[in-house]
């Protein structure tokens, strides 16, 4: 029996070889390639649009509710009221600082405060207040004054347990010398030195020269201070004495390293 023939054999063997892939040139590769890109940017560009409009297009990323924290002497209603949050706009457009130095302008009892945002609809006001150290009567009122000197409220009934300045301006030279502002810092900063106990206990912080600074507690209780300098060692020293003295009247730290107690 005669073979295949040579004709039958090359279309036998064509027809084991697999195909080759139609070959694609440079033109193809980079018009492939410009697609893909086209595709890509298409891509990047939907995600950011419905982004945008996730957040100030939709109404699932709105302030709906205020909450604040922290109010003493304030109310929630005057801290809000101030803030004048933009209920119903989009959380993220809320401008944070613009509203935190309006609180701080317009509500002077605020010593700082912290807006955030509370997603998906909140904003919270987290609010530190002002502690009055000392008093500064005007007239029938009174002018609360903190720790670091500022003048932030004017009051009608005097709150317990801040001491009342008072400014022995008759035989002052140092008045005269510095002026007001001097010796209230001064004040300030021996009122600011007190613990609480021994705060609560002063009515009246007397000064009549920075060097000179008198204590009036309960119980017609007197304490020479002398200068602000040292005030936390005075305190000490003071509270110490006080202790080992408890029916004495009259304290003088102005040294604390001698410190005297004696009943008048």
């Amino acid at each position: 029996m005669a073979g295949p023939t040579t004709a039958q054999r090359g279309a036998a063997k064509q027809a084991d070889t697999p195909a080759r892939p139609p070959h694609i040139g440079p033109e193809g590769r980079r018009l492939t390639g410009r697609v893909r890109m086209v595709l890509v940017a298409v891509a990047v560009a939907l995600i950011a649009a419905a982004t945008v409009w996730v957040f100030y297009g939709s109404s699932w990323l709105r302030v709906e509710q205020v909450t604040t924290s922290g109010t003493d002497v304030l109310t929630r209603a005057e801290v809000e009221a101030a803030a004048a949050v933009p209920v119903g706009s989009p959380l993220v457009s809320v401008d944070i600082e613009a509203m935190e130095d309006r609180l701080r302008q317009k509500l002077p009892r605020i010593d700082s405060v912290d807006v955030v945002r509370s997603w998906p609809h909140g904003i919270g006001l987290k609010v530190t207040e002002r502690r009055p150290v000392l008093l500064v009567e005007k007239g029938a009122k009174f002018i609360e004054v903190d720790a670091k000197g500022v003048r932030f409220a004017t009051v009608d009934k005097a709150p317990r347990h801040v001491p009342l300045l008072e400014l022995d301006s008759d035989r002052s030279a140092s008045l005269r010398r510095f002026g007001s502002d001097r010796l209230l810092r001064e004040a300030v900063d021996v009122a600011g030195d007190l613990p609480e106990k021994l705060s609560r206990q002063t009515e009246t912080v007397r000064i009549t020269s920075y060097d000179s600074v008198v204590l009036e507690l309960t119980g017609e209780r007197t304490v020479m201070w002398g200068s602000g300098e040292e005030g936390p060692v005075k305190a000490r020293v003071l509270t110490a004495l006080m202790k080992a003295s408890p029916k004495a009247g009259h304290f003088d730290v102005s040294a604390p390293t001698a410190p005297a107690a004696s009943k008048s």
